[in-house]
């Protein structure tokens, strides 16, 4: 089976893409990678070729950062795996990463799939990273019948400009929701939470990069952040840790800034923007416009079942739960991503 289209659905994360791979998935065209970038990460993506058992390497070896978030008893909702464990452990073999949360959407048993993938790509000759991510599409394709891939993962803006040079041929949606209701899921989310605070050592320790941390940095960061940076922690450390709202307004405007500019500078065809409200207001219209930018077909009965998937009861979730002066305050944060939302048009869709 010959794969039609490759799309990768990049956002902030925390603005209903969840819900959106669910969504895709029960589609019987669409191939649905849920968090695959994610898993996978930089290390299947080197400059250099690779031969199948190094690719294959790259797709097992457990994800060193939710390995360690599982080591120290700080899971993710998303993590699929660990909901129906299998014969891997985060304590014992380490959880695969294709296993942790892109193959349990796919299947319910995903042991037997890894098998499968195993078998057939440990023997594949030595090309480019690329090709041999285009051959596990292909692989996956034919194994599920489908013929249109979509990849998606949250947190995924800082890729698409690697990606985009990987894949030119390949279609980006931009996927994003109101400022404050995201900013304020992300400051309850565990996985967004480490993303904070480690971007906080960072600015301590004045480097970009881990990579740049020597012994003295590590030396002089305070004991509430230092541990974070080993094999395991306390999760406390990043449950109870008093974390300013406006922070997760400033990321959010950050990523969502990143998403603006790279679809402005993509051909009108290989674009479009999502925005989750609109995704909730009017689903079946949103739905269609997807399925027609993917190059599927909007069935009625896909529709009918995507909509029951859809859940409104998270909109406006700032305004409802914050004080006036902390909805402002939030507000203000959020507004270089606001103002960028606002200025670029929302491409793919059809004029009023």
């Amino acid at each position: 089976m010959t794969l039609r289209s490759l799309t990768f659905v990049i956002g902030t994360g925390r603005s209903g893409s969840t819900a959106l791979s669910r969504i895709l998935n029960t589609h019987p065209d669409v191939l649905s990678l849920n968090e695959y970038l994610a898993s996978v990460g930089e290390v299947a993506f080197p400059d250099w070729q690779l031969s199948g058992a190094e690719f294959w390497d790259a797709l097992f070896r457990p994800t060193s950062y939710f390995a360690g978030m599982l080591r120290s008893g700080l899971p993710m909702p998303e993590f699929l795996y660990t909901r129906r464990p299998g014969r891997y452990t985060a304590e014992t073999t380490g959880i695969p990463a294709l296993s942790l949360m892109v193959l349990p959407h796919l299947t319910d048993d995903p042991d037997g799939l890894l098998d499968e993938i195993h078998a057939a790509v440990v023997d594949w000759p030595v090309r480019t990273a690329v090709q041999h991510h285009e051959a596990l599409f292909e692989l996956l394709g034919t194994r599920f019948g489908r013929t249109a891939v979509v990849e998606r993962s949250g947190y995924s803006t800082g890729w698409a400009p690697g990606l985009r040079t990987a894949f030119p041929y390949a279609k980006f949606v931009h996927l994003f929701r109101d400022g404050p209701d995201c900013a304020l899921s992300m400051s309850r989310h565990p996985g967004y939470r480490v993303i904070t605070l480690m971007r906080e050592i960072r600015e301590r320790a004045g480097v970009e990069s881990f990579e740049e941390l020597t012994a003295d940095h590590m030396r002089a960061l305070p004991p509430e952040l230092a541990p974070l940076l080993g094999e395991r922690f306390d999760p406390a450390l990043v449950r109870d840790r008093e974390l300013p709202l406006r922070r997760f307004g400033i990321l959010w405007s950050e990523l969502v800034a990143q998403g603006v500019r790279f679809l402005d500078g993509l051909p009108a065809a290989q674009r479009m923007t999502l925005a989750y409200e609109d995704l909730i207001d009017a689903p079946r219209e949103e739905l269609t416009r997807l399925a027609a930018f993917v190059g599927v077909e909007p069935s009625p009965r896909w529709l009918d079942g995507a909509c029951a998937l859809l859940d409104g009861g998270r909109r406006g979730s700032a305004g409802k739960q914050l004080s006036a002066a902390e909805l402002d305050d939030l507000r203000e944060s959020c507004a270089a991503g606001t103002r960028a939302l606002a200025a670029t048009p929302r491409t793919g869709r059809s004029a009023p």
